[in-house]
């Protein structure tokens, strides 16, 4: 049975973390407190303007990335392409909302939606319907959007990137689109004969982004002069298996530079994943262990954030843990047992010395030639040995989809609250090559489960999956050199659906802290 009970009871958890846990499983050096982990109900809804709770309209989905706006202090949440898997339209969106962050513990809480933002162009809706649906042609990108990147200019204006191109967008704060970044071609998606196709993967595609695995991570240079944007895994044909190119097996994906003023591509760097053998070494026998195609295709980063001009965080996550996908599982067959959580981390990088491998092909390989650096990283914090210092592989009490990742507020002592957020998928499963969608409901003691037709509601006692926002305090040592992105302007106007007095919940403007 699923022990969810582990997982709520984090909401009060606070663990200081110094040393050495499990074999495999290191702590930070320095020193990084677990404040709380805040539940988010995964019946809650949105400010889209709808009387009901749907799925597909305005339920939550949360953290595909997060994003904390210092200076006036609120927050951004990203939704990605919806609950359907790129198959049920979806207008989507993100969530401006706030947080209270005590200032001397870094506890979180009051989480509270100001404002739901959908992004559209020349009045249309971006969507998340796949291009072949939307569209009517794989090679058509369209508006079809799977928003999984999220960071704001010194001007207000938002930089979202998508998995479906990869694609880097920017709009107003109202949502409304301004232009679309030039992207690499060695990036794009195509067929052996060029042709472009933004929908299927492997064996189809044989050059560029994987498919479902665009630009995960975005962050922007504190003086907005930069765009990182990061491909959530290698590229497609830049690994090989057996003589043929396999992405799968590889660990160097690839860190894209942009010029925010030109809209183009400035260089490329090489970000190496985890090994594969030491992630393996974490899991107990052998049984559960990632195949040789899994590397760069079940294990890849979710989010990055900058430090400073060559120093980023970035998350790195395997599969597993508690969500959607586990309970779904034990729906099917109530006596199987999820496999043990392997990785997830945050990593410290830094550029300095890094090659540019705009012009290098890493096709076929799953080495990088001689004389190429990758960006240098070192752990900064082990998530799962933080949260379940007993057992790190314990998916009961790790949440599968840690997303986002932002800077927050800076504390009394000096330090900052790292805030670390989950996507739950909406709480929705569906079946393989099916528009049919079902919620996915447990109980709080994680002693019943259940799949249940779409928004006809969880049975008495069981609730959807919820979203789950971490806090931990980092101190400035831990942390480092952190230059924090220029003031961001309020912004004069906003098209988007405001609040104005819903269930208790309030515009207003907080001092900075």
């Amino acid at each position: 049975m699923i022990q969810a009970k582990h997982l709520f009871s984090l909401l009060s958890c606070s663990l200081i973390v110094s040393a050495v846990s499990f074999t495999g499983y290191i702590k930070s050096a320095y020193g990084i407190s677990l404040n709380n982990t805040l539940s988010i109900s995964g019946e809650s809804t949105d400010l889209y303007p709808y009387s009901g709770n749907s799925a597909n309209v305005n339920r939550l989905g949360y953290f595909s990335d997060l994003y904390y706006d210092r200076f006036n202090n609120v927050y951004y949440a990203l939704s990605d392409r919806g609950p359907g898997g790129g198959k049920i339209s979806y207008n989507t969106r993100v969530q401006k909302f706030s947080l209270d962050v005590n200032p001397n513990t870094g506890t979180i809480g009051n989480f509270q939606v100001l404002e739901t933002i959908l992004f559209t162009k020349d009045g249309q809706k971006f969507n998340g319907l796949n291009p072949t649906l939307l569209n009517g042609n794989a090679g058509t990108l369209g508006l079809s959007f799977d928003p999984e990147g999220f960071t704001v200019a010194p001007n207000g204006h938002f930089y979202v990137s998508d998995e479906y191109g990869p694609s880097v967008y920017e709009f107003k704060p109202d949502g409304s689109f301004l232009r679309a970044f030039t992207i690499p071609e060695n990036l794009i998606p195509k067929e052996a004969n060029g042709k472009l196709n933004y929908v299927d993967g492997r064996p189809t595609i044989t050059n560029g982004r994987q498919d479902n695995r665009g630009f995960e991570g975005l962050t922007l240079s504190s003086d907005g002069s930069k765009l990182y944007a990061m491909l959530q895994d290698s590229l497609v044909n830049e690994g090989s298996s057996d003589g043929s190119p396999d992405g799968r097996r590889s660990r160097n994906l690839r860190l894209v530079e942009f010029d925010t003023a030109t809209g183009k591509s400035t260089a490329q760097y090489i970000y190496q994943l985890e090994s594969l053998a030491d992630i393996n070494s974490r899991i107990p026998g052998t049984k559960d262990d990632f195949g040789a195609n899994s590397q760069g295709r079940n294990i890849g980063i979710s989010s990055i954030t900058a430090l400073n001009d060559k120093e980023f965080l970035v998350l790195e996550r395997d599969n597993r843990g508690f969500g959607v996908d586990a309970v779904n599982g034990l729906v099917a067959d109530s006596t199987a047992t999820p496999p043990p959580v392997a990785t997830k981390r945050v990593y410290k990088i830094d550029l300095t010395n890094v090659t540019n491998v705009s012009t290098i092909s890493l096709a076929n390989t799953n080495t990088l030639p001689t004389g190429v650096n990758p960006v240098s990283k070192s752990l900064f914090l082990d998530i799962a040995a933080t949260l379940s210092p007993d057992n790190p592989g314990d998916w009961t009490k790790i949440a599968e989809k840690m997303e986002g990742l932002a800077i927050g507020p800076r504390l009394n002592d000096g330090s900052y609250a790292l805030l670390i957020g989950t996507d739950n998928d909406f709480s929705v499963t569906q079946d393989d090559n099916s528009t049919t969608q079902f919620d996915i409901c447990t109980n709080a003691n994680g002693t019943s489960y259940s799949k249940r037709p779409i928004d006809s509601g969880c049975p008495n006692g069981q609730k959807l999956i919820p979203g789950f926002l971490y806090s931990f305090k980092v101190s400035s040592a831990e942390l480092g050199k952190f230059v924090p992105p220029q003031k961001v302007p309020e912004a004069t106007t906003t098209t988007g659906l405001m609040l104005l007095g819903f269930s208790g919940l309030w515009l207003r403007r907080r001092s900075h802290t």
